[in-house]
């Protein structure tokens, strides 16, 4: 006959066995996200084409894209003319502070090439934005225009090479702050991930890299791998 004593005994040694019942550690409470960088983070890609279409030159340029981009990291610009007046754009994220392109780094290149009628220009995203590329844009003479595009018509033009140096990542910095200080209702509070908490209302999209409204085509983006603790 087991004896209360026995009894109590075996139901202690399997409550010890099998651990806390009906608890959790927090870890086992809270669902964690692997994201990859940037990837909640807009970009109105019509406004980017703009603002190529009408900087004053490339550092007139990353001012302008740093105001557009709604993430905490800095887009920094390389410029390179190559023959026949066609240039190469690449936006890009030096997060080795080199002042060169690492694949890796690239967001979007915008490339211009001549055209009979003048010179036409197309946008694609790299890395999370690959989901995006534009249609051919057209550029002819007379057309309302900055400095950067519009000297490509003058006979004294020359060849272009200009890259962010990382000298001028801390001055662009403080301007980006400025202006987002000067015009709070544009930008939600966001986090160090790129994520944005409420506030403001977005300029920028969906939660991928935008399509660029009436232009450009999206493609699948990436999606967030939910993993358990």
């Amino acid at each position: 006959m087991i004896t209360k004593t026995k009894l109590l005994a075996a139901v202690l040694g399997l409550s010890l066995a099998a651990g806390p019942i009906g608890c959790s550690s927090e870890s086992e409470k809270t669902d964690r996200w692997a994201t990859t960088e940037n990837t909640n983070v807009k970009i109105d890609w019509d406004k980017v084409n703009e603002a190529y279409k009408a900087a004053d030159g490339p550092e007139d340029l990353e001012k302008r894209l740093n105001e557009i981009y709604e993430g905490d990291e800095i887009i920094s610009v390389s410029v390179e003319d190559q023959d026949d007046k066609t240039q190469v754009v690449t936006g890009f994220f030096d997060k080795d502070s080199s002042g060169t392109v690492e694949e890796a780094e690239k967001i979007f290149t915008i490339k211009r090439t001549p055209t009979a009628e003048g010179a036409q220009y197309q946008t694609t995203g790299h890395g999370h934005y690959g989901g995006y590329y534009s249609p051919f844009m057209g550029i002819a003479t007379g057309m309302l225009m900055g400095s950067m595009m519009s000297s490509m018509f003058m006979s004294s033009y020359a060849p272009m090479r200009y890259t962010t140096s990382s000298s001028r990542l801390g001055g662009l910095s403080s301007q980006r702050a400025g202006y987002r200080a000067a015009n709070p209702s544009r930008f939600s509070r966001a986090s160090k991930t790129g994520r944005n908490y409420g506030g403001g209302k977005s300029t920028g999209g969906t939660s991928r890299s935008r399509g660029g409204s009436r232009f450009g085509v999206a493609r699948p983006g990436v999606t967030r791998v939910r993993l358990s603790a």
